[in-house]
This record gives C-alpha cells, structure tokens and sequence, in this order.
C-alpha cells in the first residue's frame, strides 16, 4: 500500500515521535493529508492504535502506520528506525513531539523529581532520535528533524525550572544536530534541516471543551502546529536549519 499521490509531502516517509498525544494525532492527521506515508510511534499503544486508525480512516488513501517504541531505549530507538527505513527505503523526516510538563508554584519549591522525569522525556527522547535518525535523514534530498519546544527555554519563569532548562537543553542538541547536518552539505549547504518549532503551549478541542471560558491566550492550536510542521519541508532547508521557528511572540 502507498500514500496518496496528493500534497507537498507525496512520496516522503515521515515518522513521529510521540504520536499519541493531541499534537500527535494532529500531526498524523495532516502529514498524511499532505501525501506523505507516516509512522507515529508512543509508549502507549492503546492510544497510538487509536490515532492511526483515525488517520487512516481520515484519509483512506495514505499509509499510515504505528510502532510502540520506548524510546528511553537507544536500541530501541534505533532498530525503528532501520525497520522504517527497510520497509519503505528512506526516511525523510522526524517529528518530535514526546512531551511532558512538571512544575511548582514557587522557584524555591522546585522538586528535583521533575527534573529526573523531565530529563527523561524532553531530553533523552530527542538524544535518541536524534542518533537514531540522523544519517537516514542525511540520506533524505530534503529531510527534516523537527522539535517541538516551548518560549519558556528562552526565558525561564521561577516556578518552571526544571521544564525549561530540559527544554533548552532539547533545543542545544537539535542545533547540534543542525550544525552536523550543515556540515555534511559541505558548500552546497545542506539538504537536511534540523529545525526547532517553539509555541508558548499548545491547546486542543477537549482542552476548550473542558474550560469554555478560558481564552488560552498565546497559546497554538494542535491543528496550527501540525500545519507549520508540513510548512516547513516547503521552505529551503539552507533556510531553515538550525533556527527557531516562532509561532507564538519571542518573549
């Protein structure tokens, strides 16, 4: 079975991590949307059944697939990777959208268990990918590793230390990776980009249904994230890697 011939992405292979989760599904939805086959991988594989089966069933021409994967696991991480790229012979993109959030109503009640969790799911998970997919991606005429990060790496708040210094420390890795990838292009400048996506926080229908009253200001809507994520193998990757690309104001 093969994608639809239809959209920006037709014929690429686009594999996202964290799939389960709203942004995921969003993504899911749209990438295959776009044409390009897709395989989401979670930790919970109830959820990510559900959430190919709604991508499936929302475009009845695409491939979309799931793995459940820990991606705690390098190995693991890895040896998706390679079954992806056996199965439909390359990979031209990572989205990144393992999430977590942990927090504390002063600075000085800051619990460093947060930090052991959020180290975990906000940092280890782009290390693994990010080795894991790298030279598949090298491989790709126009592949894209993207991260998913928050305005408060930039500008940390007193009761969201360990949440943003994970998230800072995500975004130094996928610009080292950028910087890899920007050597590898070598003078022609590079065909793979890594790019990091920042919103302030996101929201989703069932978030606005449980708090019809709330504005969520300044916050980015799934659907909106997804659509940036497709956006961005429309521009140049000499463009694109190694940059923030804001989609809420730069604090």
């Amino acid at each position: 079975m093969t994608s639809n011939n239809n959209g920006p992405l037709a014929g690429r292979v686009v594999a996202v991590a964290g799939a389960a989760g709203p942004a995921g599904r969003a993504a899911l939805l749209r990438l295959a949307e776009a044409g390009a086959t897709v395989v989401g991988a979670d930790a919970d594989a109830g959820r990510l059944a559900e959430a190919v089966d709604a991508a499936r069933y929302a475009h009845g021409g695409a491939t979309v697939t799931g793995d459940t994967v820990d991606l705690l696991d390098l190995d693991a991480a890895r040896a998706w990777a390679a079954r992806i790229e056996k199965e439909f012979g390359r990979i031209d993109g990572l989205v990144h959208l393992v999430g977590g959030w942990r927090g504390s109503a002063t600075f000085a009640e800051t619990d460093l268990a947060d930090w052991d969790l959020l180290e975990k799911l906000l940092i280890r998970t782009v290390q693994h990918t990010s080795l894991a997919f790298a030279e598949a991606l090298k491989r790709s005429d126009n592949g894209r590793y993207l991260l998913i990060s928050a305005a408060g790496a930039s500008k940390p708040t007193a009761g969201n230390a360990a949440y943003s210094a994970s998230k800072a420390a995500a975004e130094a890795w996928t610009l080292a990776l950028a910087d890899d990838f920007r050597k590898a292009g070598g003078e022609e400048g590079p065909s793979t980009a890594a790019a990091i996506l920042v919103v302030k926080a996101l929201v989703h229908d069932a978030m606005r249904a449980e708090r019809p009253g709330a504005k969520f200001a300044g916050f980015t809507d799934v659907k909106d994230l997804a659509e940036a994520i497709v956006g961005v193998w429309e521009q140049p990757a000499q463009e694109v890697n190694g940059n923030r690309l804001w989609l809420t104001p730069k604090p």
